[in-house]
């Protein structure tokens, strides 16, 4: 039989790596990342979300000098995203809900006015033809900035230009809010005791006193989320699977032990720094550039507009306007916290605001995509 007539052959995986060979690469990410994480904590007291933009100013390095072409593992990248998702998902406990629970109304028009500020500045830029809509979008994308570089790839967006937008905002915000917040009506101090999740951590892995337990707590969820996302068909199932779950479990009043905290949460944002910043070359590099100006103006008009807003809220719900400020300010949470506590703002009500909204961004983030790209191409068959 002739060869053009030959039944087609199936074909054949490519053989597998020696054993030898698959150690030594993990044994070299590992290292990778534990070099990424010494870089950000000593950036701590000079950079915002060091560890995010530290190892991510790392692995551009990388990248850019030609020193690695490899990304990190899918595998390691999907468990952080998971970890991720049980970190944003703690985030909305009883003790937030119930804070906040007096300025529900205006809160919700506060949300909704930032998600209509992003979705007009990344239809904007959208329009001049020097970004896709999907990765306008997740750019411009007030809250949850980790979760949402990780998820970049999975909604047909550049990752590269995604972590930029939101690399630059958080910086914008870290950087003006102490400014802002000094300039303003100095607010009330706290009540001794004030507590936030965001300044605890310190050594541990997880919230809870049991780390042992809180970690295979942590192991368990996050394990049942990907598995539940990926069954009712979830974007992005690693990360809104286990945060939907963490959600559910800490909304419903039951003790939550398990959310990342301290060194385990400085590692997992450092994964995504450093995966962020690999995929940086050159030809990403010069877009980047020609995109900075408009970049720049699109995000300095929404920290306007939020600081509106956060007047509109002083107004209505009568706080004093350095805690609206901080409060509305789109996104940077980590910053904007460390900035409450240095100032005596009322943290309570700063982390009650932020962590409600990040949780909405985040989850409304792939539906904002679907609905806004209708016609996005798959990720087989996007353009490299």
């Amino acid at each position: 039989m002739s060869s053009s007539t030959a039944p087609d052959r199936i074909p054949t995986r490519p053989p597998a790596l020696p054993r030898y060979v698959v150690w030594r690469r993990w044994v070299g990410w590992l290292a990778l990342i534990a070099i990424a994480y010494v870089i950000g904590e000593s950036a701590e007291a000079v950079l915002p979300a060091a560890h995010l933009l530290a190892p991510l100013v790392a692995g551009l390095a990388l990248a850019a000098t030609g020193l690695t072409a490899d990304q990190v593992p899918a595998r390691l990248n999907r468990t952080c995203q998971a970890g991720l998702g049980v970190l944003i998902g703690s985030y909305l406990n009883p003790n937030t809900l119930a804070h906040a629970s007096g300025a529900v109304l205006p809160l919700t028009v506060v949300t909704a006015a930032t998600i209509g500020l992003c979705l007009l500045a990344a239809a904007g830029m959208a329009r001049t033809g020097r970004i896709d809509r999907a990765s306008a979008t997740l750019g411009m994308v007030a809250g949850g900035s980790a979760a949402v570089i990780s998820t970049a790839q999975e909604h047909n967006a550049d990752s590269r230009t995604v972590a930029f937008l939101q690399c630059l905002r958080v910086a914008l915000v870290a950087a003006t809010a102490p400014l802002v917040v000094h300039w303003l009506i100095s607010p009330q101090p706290t009540a001794p005791g004030t507590a936030t999740p965001y300044t605890a951590g310190g050594w541990r892995l997880v919230t809870g006193d049991h780390q042992g337990i809180g970690l295979l707590l942590l192991a368990g969820v996050a394990f049942a989320g990907i598995l539940i996302g990926r069954a009712v068909r979830l974007p992005s199932p690693a990360l809104l699977g286990p945060m939907l779950i963490t959600a559910a479990v800490t909304a419903g009043g039951f003790s939550e032990e398990f959310a990342p905290t301290g060194l385990l949460r400085a590692f997992l944002f450092t994964i995504v720094g450093l995966d962020i910043g690999l995929r940086f070359t050159r030809p990403a590099m010069a877009h980047i550039r020609r995109l900075l100006p408009l970049a720049l103006c699109c995000t300095v008009a929404i920290s306007v507009a939020c600081a509106g807003l956060a007047w509109v809220l002083s107004a209505t719900v009568r706080i004093p306007l350095a805690d609206a400020y901080l409060a509305t300010t789109p996104g940077g949470i980590n910053a904007v916290l460390a900035t409450a506590v240095a100032t005596h703002a009322d943290v309570s009500l700063i982390s009650s605001v932020q962590s409600v909204r990040l949780f909405i961004m985040v989850l409304l983030a792939p539906l904002i995509i679907r609905l806004f790209t209708p016609r996005a191409v798959s990720p087989g068959n996007a353009q490299t």
